[in-house]
């Protein structure tokens, strides 16, 4: 194994947390060629018990995904995410960015500012700016921490209509014309946003905080670490 490749395994063994490209070059020699380097030691441990994975566009070890099932008896830390809260995320991922009314259009109930509280504890969702509406609502979209705990590069790589359904998570009797959104990670704020500082607007409209009565209901169990 090449000194370089040396240094590349030995950055990403010790960091604890994904390194982007320009912080693997910045300590290797002059010329090295890291995407080359990324690509040698990620056929080096293909088929090892870890393995080199991008994520969020950065890169980093991880345990083969046949051997995870090893880890569930040390984890400790479980947060439960109710059913409501799950599908939120989802909305949120496919629909970013989006506001909190904009969900409720698409879910059909009233989701409460506590599940979106709890959404942000996790670090997988964040306020992204105001849309450019009455009352200025914030929009919401995804973290880099979202794509590294589902294993994710882009928000590309989440599921089409063809795996939901093959996985048993889209109804098979879809209405017609129905298809899942095409993800995009828009970091820069869009056309339709204002930055988090401008203040929103008071108006008349303005109506009180929906309670999620579907909140309530039994969580399915979520690892988030």
């Amino acid at each position: 194994m090449s000194e370089p490749l040396r240094i590349l395994e030995a950055l990403l063994f010790a960091a604890s947390e994904p390194l982007e490209v320009r912080q693997l070059s910045a300590e290797l020699p002059p010329g090295a060629n890291v995407p080359a380097l990324l690509g040698e030691l990620g056929q080096f441990y293909a088929g090892r018990g870890v393995e080199l994975v991008q994520v969020a566009g950065k890169w980093a070890f991880r345990t083969a995904a046949d051997l995870g099932y090893l880890l569930e008896k040390s984890e400790h830390k479980e947060k439960r995410l109710s059913r409501a809260a799950l599908e939120t995320l989802a909305i949120l991922a496919y629909h970013q960015p989006v506001t909190r009314s904009e969900i409720e259009d698409i879910r059909g109930v009233a989701t409460s500012k506590g599940m979106l509280d709890v959404l942000m504890e996790t670090g997988w969702i964040r306020l992204r700016g105001r849309r450019r509406a009455p009352g200025r609502p914030v929009t919401y979209g995804t973290t880099d921490a979202f794509l590294q705990h589902f294993g994710l590069d882009t928000l590309a790589d989440l599921p089409g209509a063809a795996e939901l359904k093959g996985a048993g998570l889209l109804d098979s009797s879809l209405p017609p014309g129905f298809k899942v959104p095409d993800p995009l990670l828009l970091a820069s704020l869009q056309a339709d946003e204002l930055p988090l500082e401008a203040e929103p607007e008071v108006t008349a409209t303005d109506e009180p905080e929906a309670i999620d009565i579907e909140d309530t209901n039994a969580p399915p169990s979520v690892r988030t670490s």
